[in-house]
This record gives structure tokens, C-alpha cells and sequence, in this order.
């Protein structure tokens, strides 16, 4: 079981916000937009959920 993470780089704003609060450094940042790069890694807390003011990423159970 693991997890589908998408950034919706038509919303993203390129804060970062994401990028610090992933406890597994799921996210890095590629012309100023968050990329989740290793969303094997992801543990499915939605911190960067919760932090998106532009509700640009979608964590699903896959």
C-alpha cells in the first residue's frame, strides 16, 4: 500500500511550505515549483496538504 502524490503546477506558487514540512522529503523544488520526487517515500500524513494555501497537491491511498 502506498500513495499517489500530485502537485497541480497550475496552482503551485512555489512557497516551499511543502518542501519543509515533508517529514520524508517527499518534495524538491524544479523552476520554482514543488515536484514530488520521492513520493514512494510518502507516509501519507497530508502535512503538505494541510500547509497548501493553493490546495495544489492530492495525496491519494493507491
Amino acid at each position: 500500500m502506498g500513495y499517489e502524490v500530485v502537485v497541480d503546477p497550475e496552482k503551485c506558487i512555489g512557497c516551499e511550505e511543502c518542501v519543509e514540512v515533508c517529514p520524508v522529503d517527499v518534495y524538491e523544488m524544479q523552476d520554482e515549483k514543488s515536484v514530488p520526487v520521492n513520493a514512494e517515500e510518502c507516509l501519507g500524513c497530508e502535512s503538505c496538504v494541510e500547509v497548501c494555501e493553493q490546495e495544489a497537491i492530492t495525496v491519494t491511498e493507491v
